[in-house]
């Protein structure tokens, strides 16, 4: 089988994409996959790595304003469109699959015209702008989370398959804990609260962990704390015109990144992050509690719809970006990480709000297009 996935932007796009493509080789071993994104350097690194060849064409968001700049952008996005209906007429895909993007536009417009099977994936509860103007286009839109069904009710056909992932549920062993805790220099005695932003961090979220750190607010619970790769040796300064050394920190480990998320995750009590589609996937399988500070947007609040639909059924507390402190955070975290009903309540409505069978529901719908 042939198939052609477009996903550019975020990794909130290109991850998912690159999961339904592993899925796809998983069941048809011998599928050609090829990936359309814009070109730019995260979606090479994360398609190059996973092991997938991809093309690259240029397209942008239309917008109203009339200035040198939109202009140009409209007419690499109409050229876009010639060379994404090129490269299908080359390449000959079974089946095309959006993920998100305004690359979605030229690439699922295209296979449309070309009479080529399509299908859509949105993560997000609201879907983003390429999903909703493509709804009549696709054959069929897979949406990550149930509200976003009511936002396409004019689509051919709606399926809630949840969103693919690396991150799945595991049962830890005392063992397994015990040598993870001592890896990681975890202390078993006091609560774990994980926190991150994302690969880059959440500046916003730093800032607020780092007067929690200074400010010995921590003393009763512990911190592993994600900083982004950028942002670490920033918060290495800081924290060392304060004398604190970040490798010694009291009850808190940091890090640029966290490579064993899984494992973590797992240990974790309580989480603080963002909520992007993946994150809230992710929490909902390992059933975590959160704390949510959703990233703003200028156009469309879709992290903070997101972290509504956790909680609306109890799983998560939101504090918003333009609202949060380290004193109302630190508040907001003692709140929970004591309580162990409320953990135990929030943890069982997370769990509520996972798909456990994502692969197969997409399967189906792959199945159903293509045999």
């Amino acid at each position: 089988m042939k198939v052609i996935i477009a996903a550019a932007g975020t990794g909130g796009h290109i991850n998912p994409g690159i999961a339904i493509a592993d899925l796809i080789k998983s069941e048809y071993p011998n599928s050609n996959i090829r990936f359309i994104a814009t070109g730019k350097k995260l979606e090479e690194d994360l398609i190059s790595k996973a092991g997938y060849k991809s093309y690259a064409i240029e397209a942008y968001g239309f917008s109203k304003k009339i200035n040198i700049d939109n202009i140009k952008k409209t007419i690499k996005t109409i050229k876009g469109f010639k060379e994404a209906k090129k490269i299908l007429k080359e390449f000959k895909p079974d089946l095309v699959i959006g993920t998100g993007g305004y690359i979605c536009g030229a690439v699922i417009y295209s296979a449309h015209k070309l009479k080529i099977p399509t299908i859509l994936h949105e993560s997000n509860a609201y879907p983003g702008l390429a999903i909703r103007m493509l709804r009549k286009k696709a054959d069929t839109i897979l949406v990550g989370i149930e509200e976003a069904k009511k936002y396409l009710k004019s689509a051919k056909r709606v399926i809630y398959t949840g969103t693919p992932t690396k991150v799945k549920p595991i049962d830890l062993t005392i063992k397994e804990k015990d040598k993870i805790r001592k890896e990681e220099k975890i202390n078993k005695d006091l609560p774990l609260v994980l926190v991150f932003g994302g690969s880059q961090g959440a500046q916003k979220i730093n800032n607020c962990i780092v007067d929690i750190i200074k400010e010995k607010k921590n003393d009763k619970y512990q911190i592993i704390w994600a900083t982004g790769k950028e942002q670490y040796e920033i918060i290495k300064e800081e924290l060392k015109e304060c004398s604190i050394n970040i490798e010694k920190a009291n009850n808190a480990i940091i890090r640029p990144y966290i490579y064993n998320m899984n494992d973590i995750m797992s240990l974790s009590d309580l989480v603080v992050a963002r909520s992007g589609a993946l994150t809230l996937t992710e929490l909902a399988l390992l059933g975590k509690p959160a704390i949510f500070i959703p990233l703003p947007s200028s156009s469309a609040n879709r992290q903070e719809d997101n972290a509504r639909v956790f909680e609306k059924r109890g799983a998560a507390k939101i504090i918003l970006n333009s609202d949060v402190t380290s004193t109302n955070l630190n508040d907001t975290i003692e709140e929970i990480i004591f309580n162990k009903d409320l953990l135990k309540n929030m943890s069982q409505a997370s769990k509520s709000l996972a798909v456990y069978d994502v692969e197969e529901r997409i399967l189906n719908e792959i199945r159903k297009l293509v045999g």
